[in-house]
């Protein structure tokens, strides 16, 4: 016992640091009921599929490790290891008095213990076993594989007990507990009625009339498994299909290959997958490579339980826990690893009995060695899970074709900094595989809203998103918010916000971007606040809301006070919101005496959102109206142009730097034209363009010109023509 103990902790050391990942995400940080140990009674059903749904020993569970460490994962690895470890004594406790049971004392009981050690830390140490160990979710079928083996354990210990009826109270509660982790716990009674019939009383009709109450009493277990998928509509949330005819022949035919590599994982644990992603179901032609196998040992199974029962009866434990799994129409999952968790102890068994009776006790060492090169190849798998990057990554290198791995390892890059090119071509992987997945389409969107360029591809993946999923309320919101950018389109992006709150009226992001973009419309600043200030009630610690708000209070020059509070509360709820810096700059750029602050924000938000255009330009004014940093605001205008060279306000605004600079006027003369060739109509450029040209002897008629064009776009004609006085007079 002590070296199973030893053995475990050896394998599963470096497993204690792996995040949560894929189906952990909703059944612990994503599941409210775990929060409090009463509420774990009754886990969520309203997720369709999530792991926990009608499974409360499993909820409960999770809710013990979130009280002791919330979503510090090293407690549910340590659970997760304490059950395997529990379930791995239970395995050689039951092995080792099976092989002194009557029908087996004679082959096999003078190594009952070295063998049932072997067999133990086979299965203890299997590669296999990772993901029902480190994938924390998993502990569904570790813990249901545990109360399982107790189930048995409980049964074979009450046979020669002087007080029997503890050990079938035993058995029974572990059966109903284990129904209550897992559904598979429903065959333990069956294979507790096989085990007596080929162990202990050499018959069915002698089995149940020895133990006729026993078996009645697990099965009677049955009866809470009934309520419990009841209360998931009967069909787990939605993850079997009970009513497609094509999808029960097509799983069928799926089941053929993954029952094959479940097998050859067994026996050769190389390139194991954690996600084998969605199987188109095979033509039939090529269904029959992978059936034959599966075919002959189901044969050979049936066989064995006639001539030879106790062989029968480990490919019997195989094939009925697989059978539920493999029979059952998934509309998820087809292949995968953590259900072996139970039926390889019986492949172990099986090889070591034989191979013991073929080779005789010294076979039992090479075993031993084998176990510790098992424990190897876990620890190594174990490294794979040490991030979920390094998950993902594994598994679209196992799995190319796999569309839900590339989407995942999309979305966690795309939450990384500096791999939105890495993420992209993760999605766009994805959609390679199965372009006809909205939420792909929209994640590829929020990828690309990211970068300034690629604006109009973001918008597309939006609208592709929208074809497959007319109601997809956060594509609707997003698209808004793209189409919020482009000019011109700012109709068609409110039309979007609220499409997305017909769809979703408690929609806080989308209440605060239409407000965003009612302060954009002329007279509709009223609505604008009153969406702004619905979506801080929805949600008052948005800080997106805040900070929309603070734009509206922005062009009320009486609520400039109520703006800065409203851009303090969200960077106090999200300091690295680099759009609150920029507009609390914006405030204090326009109080002379609060410039230094101003710049502040905008280096701030640069640093934020390196490439920040805005911030860039707004910071070389604060620059260029500070004494002494005239040159750190014309470095601030180049970086601007060098970013974005068709930015018409930094060629005009370094201009007017350069104009300030002896020796420089042909250069600010450059800057101005090219700004009013970007921009005609803009009137101040043409001013500055003329007075500049009036510096130079013989451009005279030249700067005219460009006086005249700012007299035609100023609106008030007398103001224009005394400006042009003040500044021809101003010339020698």
């Amino acid at each position: 016992m002590a070296l199973i103990v030893l053995a475990a902790l050896a394998a599963y050391a470096n497993s204690f640091h792996g995040p949560f990942v894929f189906d952990d995400l909703e059944s612990i940080p994503g599941n409210p009921t775990i929060k409090s140990l009463t509420l774990a009674w009754r886990p969520p059903t309203d997720q369709g599929g999530i792991s926990v749904a009608g499974r409360p020993i499993l909820n409960v569970s999770l809710a013990l490790n979130w009280a002791i460490g919330g979503e510090n994962v090293w407690s549910y690895h340590a659970f997760n290891l304490a059950v395997h470890l529990l379930a791995g004594l239970t395995l050689f406790g039951l092995l080792r008095r099976t092989f002194v049971q009557p029908r087996l004392q004679d082959k096999f009981g003078e190594a009952a213990a070295p063998l049932a050690l072997a067999i133990t830390l086979l299965w203890l140490l299997h590669p296999l076993q990772t993901e029902a160990v480190t994938y924390i979710i998993q502990r569904a079928e570790s813990l249901m594989g545990l109360f399982f083996l107790l189930t048995l354990y409980g049964f074979v210990r009450a046979l020669d007990s002087p007080r029997p009826a503890w050990w079938w109270t035993l058995s029974v509660a572990a059966c109903l507990l284990g129904v209550a982790t897992k559904e598979i716990a429903a065959l333990a009674p069956l294979l507790v009625l096989l085990y007596d019939r080929t162990f202990v009383s050499g018959s069915f009709r002698a089995a149940w009339q020895r133990h006729s109450w026993q078996h009645v009493a697990l099965l009677a277990t049955w009866l809470p498994l009934l309520a419990l998928l009841g209360s998931t509509g009967g069909n787990r949330g939605g993850t079997f299909n009970f009513s497609d005819p094509s999808i029960w022949v097509g799983h069928a035919l799926t089941q053929f290959e993954a029952v094959t590599r479940y097998v050859w994982l067994t026996f050769w644990p190389h390139r194991q997958v954690f996600d084998y992603g969605e199987i188109a179901p095979p033509a039939l032609g090529q269904a029959i490579r992978w059936a034959v196998p599966v075919v002959t040992l189901v044969g050979a199974t049936v066989l064995a339980l006639w001539r030879w029962p106790m062989a029968g009866f480990l490919g019997a434990w195989v094939f009925l826990i697989l059978a539920p799994t493999s029979a059952l129409p998934a509309t998820l999952q087809i292949i995968v690893e953590h259900r072996m968790y139970l039926p390889l102890a019986a492949i172990m068994a099986l090889v070591v009995a034989g191979a013991y009776l073929l080779a005789g006790r010294r076979i039992i060492f090479v075993f031993l060695v084998l176990a510790v090169a098992e424990g190897g190849l876990t620890i190594r798998r174990n490294e794979v899970y040490r991030t979920d990057v390094a998950l993902w990554k594994d598994t679209v290198a196992q799995r190319p074709d796999n569309a839900r791995a590339h989407y995942n390892l999309g979305i966690i890059l795309s939450n990384l900094p500096g791999q939105l090119d890495e993420a992209a071509a993760e999605y766009q992987a994805a959609l390679r595989v199965n372009p006809n997945v909205p939420e792909v389409h929209y994640n590829l969107g929020l990828v690309w809203s990211r970068m300034p360029e690629r604006l109009t591809d973001a918008a597309a993946e939006y609208e592709a998103a929208l074809r497959l999923k007319p109601d997809y309320a956060d594509a609707h919101n997003n698209l808004g918010n793209a189409w919020m950018s482009m000019p011109g389109r700012l109709n068609d992006a409110i039309a979007q916000f609220q499409e997305a709150l017909r769809l979703k009226p408690d929609y806080a992001e989308a209440h605060s971007n239409l407000g965003n973009a009612w302060t954009a419309q002329p007279g509709r600043l009223n609505d604008a606040i009153a969406h702004l200030q619905e979506a801080l009630r929805l949600k008052p610690g948005l800080a997106e809301a805040h900070n929309n708000l603070g734009n509206a209070w922005m062009t009320m020059p009486h609520r400039q006070n109520d703006a800065v509070a409203e851009f303090q509360e969200a960077l106090r709820l999200q300091p690295d919101n680099a759009e609150a810096h920029y507009n609390l700059g914006v405030v204090w750029m326009n109080r002379p005496d609060r410039l230094g602050d101003a710049a502040v924000q905008f280096q701030e938000a640069i640093r934020l959102r390196p490439g920040y255009v805005d911030a860039h330009n707004n910071l070389g004014i604060v620059w260029s109206k500070t004494p002494g940093r005239l040159n750190d605001g014309i470095a601030q205008f180049q970086e601007v142009l060098r970013l974005q060279p068709d930015h018409a306000g930094a060629h005009n605004n370094l201009g007017n730097d350069l104009m300030l600079v002896t020796g420089r006027l042909n250069d600010a003369i450059a800057q101005f034209q090219e700004t009013v060739r970007l921009q005609p109509d803009l009137a101040g450029a043409h001013f500055s363009l003329a007075a500049a040209l009036l510096r130079i002897p013989g451009r005279g008629d030249e700067a005219q010109v460009h006086f005249d064009t700012f007299v035609q776009l100023w609106p008030d004609k007398e103001q224009a023509r005394q400006l042009v006085t003040q500044a021809k007079a101003q010339v020698p």
